[in-house]
C-alpha cells in the first residue's frame, strides 16, 4: 500500500543525507520489531515520509530548550499509541542517539482500592478505571520530575498495572530506568484535554450517562478533575502530538479489534499450556466500556486537530493520510 502522505516540507529539520543516515539505520537495527507493530505501510517508505522527520522535528525542538523533552501522545482507544510510542522510540534511539524512556496513563492507574473508594464515596462508575479522577495523578507528575532529573548513577521505578487483575502491581517488580534521559514520552487517551463548562455536562451524551448517571455527579466529578491535577500533569508537556482516529464509530471498531488480538493471544498461551488470567469483553460490554469515555473523546475529535502542537490524522483503514503542524518550528 502507498502511504498517502507526508512530514510538510517546509518543516523538515536535518539535510537529506543525514536523513537517510537515519532511516537506514533505523531500519538495519530495529526491522524485526518494526515488521512485528504489523504497519500497513512499506517500512523504508514510512520512516522516510513520516517518522524520520518527525524525529527530526522533536529533535529541533531539543536543541532549542535544555533537558529532557518530555512528549505527550493523545489518542482514543484503539488508535495506535503504543505503536507510535515505539516507532518513536526506535526512530529517535538508533537513528539520532537519544535515550528514550516511556510509560502511560494506563500505568499510573488508582490501585483497585482506591477506586473502589472513590466508588463507594463519591459514584459507582468510578470503579472502572479510564476517565479522569481514576490516575493517580501526583505519581505521574513525580515520575516525570524524576525522569527529568535523572543521570549516570540514578535508578527510576517505572509503575506497572496489571489489567488482567484490574490493580497496579506491586512496587518490587515495577520496571526500572538506569541513569540520564533524554526523551521522555507520556501516552494517554485525554492526554491535553481541556474540562467543559458546566452547561454542557447538563446532558447526557449516550445511555450509560442518562441510566447510571442521570444527576450528573460521575460526570461532574470527572470534569472536576480535569480542570485541577490533571492540568498539572499536562502542563509537563513541551509538546502534544495527536493521532486523530475519523470518528466514534472508529473507535469502537478499533477497540473491538484489539480485543480480538487479545483473544487470539490467549488461544496461543492456552495451547502453550501457559495461565493468562485475562478476559475477552463482549461487544455489548466493549461499547458500554467505551461509552465512559464518549463525552471526552468527542470533544477532543472536535478540538484537539487544532490544539495538539502535531496532529496524524489517521484514515479508515489506520493510515495517516494527512499531518498537521500547528506549531511550526522558524
Amino acid at each position: 500500500m502507498t502511504l498517502l502522505t507526508r512530514w510538510p516540507e517546509d518543516q523538515l529539520f536535518r539535510d537529506p543525507a543525514d536523513r537517510r543516515r537515519a532511516v537506514e539505520a533505523v531500519e538495519a537495527e530495529f526491522s524485526t520489531t518494526l515488521k512485528s507493530l504489523k504497519v500497513d505501510i512499506g517500512l523504508v517508505e514510512m520512516l522516510e515520509r513520516i517518522y524520520v522527520p518527525l524525529a527530526a522535528w522533536l529533535m529541533e525542538i531539543k536543541r532549542r530548550r535544555p533537558g529532557p523533552l518530555v512528549i505527550g501522545i493523545n489518542g482514543a482507544q484503539g488508535s495506535g499509541k503504543s505503536t507510535l510510542f515505539n516507532l518513536l522510540e526506535v526512530t529517535l534511539s538508533s537513528g539520532f542517539g537519544q535515550r528514550v524512556v516511556g510509560f502511560s496513563l494506563d500505568d499510573i492507574y488508582k490501585t483497585r482500592a482506591e477506586r473502589q473508594r472513590l466508588a463507594a464515596e463519591v459514584h459507582p462508575l468510578l470503579a472502572t478505571r479510564g476517565v479522569p479522577g481514576t490516575h493517580d495523578v501526583r505519581l505521574g507528575i513525580e515520575l516525570i520530575e524524576q525522569l527529568r532529573l535523572a543521570h549516570g548513577g540514578s535508578v527510576v521505578k517505572i509503575p506497572v498495572f496489571d489489567k488482567s487483575i484490574d490493580d497496579r502491581c506491586p512496587m518490587s517488580v515495577w520496571q526500572e530506568w538506569l541513569g540520564a534521559v533524554d526523551v521522555v514520552v507520556l501516552d494517554g487517551w485525554c492526554l491535553g484535554a481541556e474540562a467543559q463548562s458546566d452547561e454542557d455536562l447538563r446532558e447526557p451524551v449516550n445511555e450509560l450517562e442518562a441510566k447510571e448517571d442521570p444527576n450528573a455527579i460521575w460526570r461532574t466529578y470527572v470534569n472536576d478533575q480535569l480542570k485541577g491535577p490533571y492540568q498539572e500533569l499536562f502542563g509537563m508537556l513541551d509538546l502534544l502530538v495527536m493521532l486523530k482516529v475519523p470518528s466514534m464509530a472508529q473507535v469502537f471498531e478499533w477497540r473491538t479489534l484489539q480485543e480480538k488480538k487479545l483473544a487470539e493471544r490467549i488461544r496461543h498461551l492456552h495451547e502453550a499450556g501457559q495461565p493468562d488470567g485475562l478476559r475477552i469483553m463482549s461487544e455489548a460490554e466493549i461499547r458500554r466500556f467505551i461509552m465512559h469515555y464518549e463525552r471526552l473523546t468527542r470533544l477532543m475529535l472536535d478540538q484537539m486537530p487544532d490544539q495538539a502542537d502535531v496532529t496524524l490524522f489517521l484514515n479508515e483503514n489506520h493510515a495517516c493520510d494527512q499531518i498537521r503542524v500547528n506549531k511550526p518550528i522558524r
